[in-house]
Order: C-alpha cells, then structure tokens, then sequence
C-alpha cells in the first residue's frame, strides 16, 4: 500500500498521479504500485513539486509496518532504535508561558495573597 499527500504543488502534478494511484481526497493519493514505479514517482514528485510539500508512505517489513518519507516539511522523520517518529521543530527562545489566572481553588489563593 501506497499513500502520496501533496500540498500546495502543481495540478499538472496531482494529474501525473492519478495515472499510477486513486485519489480520494484532495492531494491524497493511495494505490499498490510496485517498488520501482513507486520510487519513480516519488522522484517525480520531488522533481515537480513546486513550492509544494510532499508526503509518502507504504507498507514494508518492519516493527511498525510502514515508513514513510517527507519533501520540503518542517517535520522530519528520525529512527529511534528502529522505530520512526516524527520530529517536529521547536520555536527557538520561546519559553513556556506563564500559567494564567482560572478558577482553581490554587488560583484563588496565588492570586489575593492567601496561603
């Protein structure tokens, strides 16, 4: 199994795909190619992808049943003692904001001074 998510890319592009896989939602792409077109079409979608991000996964022999690979995302994908995850960037000097007044019984007490 097969699935190729674009964003923002050519609708030249999305028309390509649809020679090869069904698409069953906008950009979504899904089919069982084989491991040479898939990879043909991969390099095709990086090729001609534009501004555009790209995003495929497909089944394969390992501890989570798929991997997947990503072109031009923020998120990138990192192998963890064999498993996949993803990692998302982090703002660069941003902290954690402070905790805001509710209506906790604590939040009370921190607000008018009581202990």
């Amino acid at each position: 199994m097969t699935v190729i998510v674009l964003t923002q890319c050519p609708v030249g592009l999305r028309g390509f795909l649809t020679r090869w896989l069904l698409e069953i939602a906008p950009g979504v792409f899904l089919g069982g190619p084989s491991t040479r077109i898939r990879e043909a079409l991969w390099s095709e979608v990086k090729q001609y992808a534009g501004n555009g991000r790209a995003l495929l996964a497909y089944s394969t022999d390992n501890e989570q049943g798929f991997t997947f690979e990503t072109h031009d995302h923020k998120w990138h994908p990192v192998d963890l003692d064999g498993v996949t995850l993803i990692r998302r960037p982090t703002d660069k000097g941003a902290s954690a904001p402070a905790a805001k007044p509710g209506w906790s019984k604590a939040s009370k007490r921190r607000r008018f001074g009581q202990r």
